[in-house]
């Protein structure tokens, strides 16, 4: 199933259940109205909000692991699309930092979460430029005093561009996991429990990535990462192959380098399957070249990340024409191949795609089987109230039958004094004869036969995209 397929699958069955909704209160004030028992229908409508509630607000999570200087945040700012996150080289994030998607409308918001604190401190808000300053100000502070404020995680609430046009994926967190070392590195007071905190976080996510530095593939340290990695977690991470992918950064060849990137991936995926990973899956990106090039795109580029963009990349780009000559194009006009070349789109699209095919297809299942489910128990109802009241057609008819019998030298007389009492007693009030509420239930049930069709209509596409389990 693609993005586009699983967000028109997503709204289809939004506005069916909202339909549906509308259309069970409809059914309810009628019946109440008529002094009827609605407490069932009342239930079908808790599950109906229940199960679209959980469609809107269903979380998505991914979460990326790397050895120090791998370029993480680079990596991180190159899928929000922002340069917020310092590079490891100005300070290390030593605490989990949850990225939650905001709408583009929304204010970016720093928050700090603290110890024994259930509410998170507002750092910060705004633009990036302003959040990236004092996140940045905050880690230094966080190091120089040890902590005095027993921070625990920070929070970044920005839009994320790798999602922008996905309101379906509107859950969704790109959640940075520090491993235990880069901690000991600064001597911060350890986590009760470092190993397990992970682990936890790992398994509420649908996506992991490792991202390494393709200038460390030699490197003991990195070696050691990975065994660790492998010591702490085996059992989970061999358990949760499908999700699990291998990110080399700033890899970014050119015509002065003979970097080739496939036989650099083969070499990484030969070092992984050595260190006990099973069949690595492994992507390349340029990270800051796919940073600058959505910032360049998107004309939120300031003019230092245009020049680093000129003199670092653009180079590759230069063009020779018919006469020999050589024509340096604009920035904006090799934006889009030179985002499409770091790697990112591609990650991008495998990290949607494993969300959509497990989580996201799960959770439509779900909510597509509680909306039939109430459907039904809604027809059931519908049918079991037009009996009834088709029932009470038939013996008003018969009681008129009878009636019509008396004298007729009666009818005058009675039919003024039936007129008389009834305004007497209920001036205000007209009640529907049985059979207008019969011909509304049927309309309802018209209705709700072609909400019901739209639902099987669903359920078929949703099947034909059914994910193929892996065999064990």
């Amino acid at each position: 199933m693609s993005s586009e397929q699983f967000q028109a699958a997503h709204d289809s069955i939004y506005i069916t259940g909202r339909l549906l909704l509308q259309s069970l209160q409809e059914i309810r004030a009628t019946r109440e109205g008529e002094g009827e028992d609605t407490k069932a229908l009342q239930r079908i409508e808790n599950d109906i909000t229940k199960a679209l509630y959980a469609l809107k607000e269903q979380k998505y999570q991914v979460a990326v692991i790397a050895p120090l200087n791998a370029g993480k945040n680079t990596f991180f700012n190159a899928l929000m699309g922002a340069d917020i996150l310092p590079s490891e080289a100005e300070a290390s994030t030593d605490y989990r930092t949850d990225i939650r998607h905001i709408d583009s409308g929304q204010v970016p918001r720093f928050l700090e979460y603290r110890e024994g604190n259930r509410q998170p401190v507002a750092i910060a808000s705004g633009d990036a430029v302003e959040i990236a300053q004092k996140f940045l100000e905050r880690i230094h502070d966080i190091q120089n005093h040890h902590n005095l404020d027993n921070t625990i995680r920070f929070e970044i609430e920005h839009p994320i561009e790798a999602i922008s046009t996905l309101s379906s994926l509107a859950g969704f967190t790109l959640t940075d996991l520090p491993v235990e070392h880069e901690r000991e590195s600064i001597e911060l007071p350890p986590i009760t429990d470092w190993k397990q905190m992970i682990l936890e976080a790992l398994r509420i996510s649908d996506v992991i990535l490792f991202v390494f530095n393709d200038r460390d593939l030699e490197t003991d340290s990195v070696s050691s990462f990975l065994n660790k990695l492998i010591d702490n977690y085996r059992r989970f991470l061999s358990v949760n192959q499908s999700k699990v992918f291998f990110v080399v950064n700033e890899i970014e060849p050119n015509v002065d380098t003979d970097k080739n990137i496939p036989r650099l991936i083969e070499t990484w995926k030969q070092k992984l399957l050595f260190l006990g990973f099973l069949n690595p899956i492994i992507y390349s990106a340029s990270s800051r070249k796919g940073l600058l090039a959505k910032l360049i795109q998107s004309s939120t580029a300031t003019s230092s990340h245009t020049k680093e963009f000129v003199q670092v990349f653009l180079g590759n780009y230069i063009e020779e024409t018919e006469e020999g000559e050589f024509r340096v194009p604009q920035p904006i006009e090799i934006a889009p191949k030179a985002l499409k070349d770091s790697g990112v789109p591609v990650i991008q699209e495998i990290v949607l795609q494993t969300i959509i095919q497990n989580s996201g297809w799960n959770l439509l299942n779900g909510v597509l089987t509680d909306l039939n489910k109430a459907a039904k128990a809604m027809e059931n109802s519908l049918d079991t109230s037009i009996r009834n009241w088709e029932i009470e057609t038939e013996s008003l008819r018969k009681n008129a039958d009878s009636q019509s019998l008396e004298p007729l030298i009666n009818e005058p007389i009675q039919t003024l004094e039936n007129e008389v009492n009834h305004l007497a007693t209920e001036p205000q009030k007209q009640e529907a004869h049985p059979g207008q509420i019969v011909a509304i239930l049927k309309e309802r049930k018209a209705q709700l036969n072609e909400y019901m069709d739209e639902l099987t209509s669903i359920r078929k596409s949703l099947d034909s995209w059914k994910p193929v389990q892996a065999s064990s």
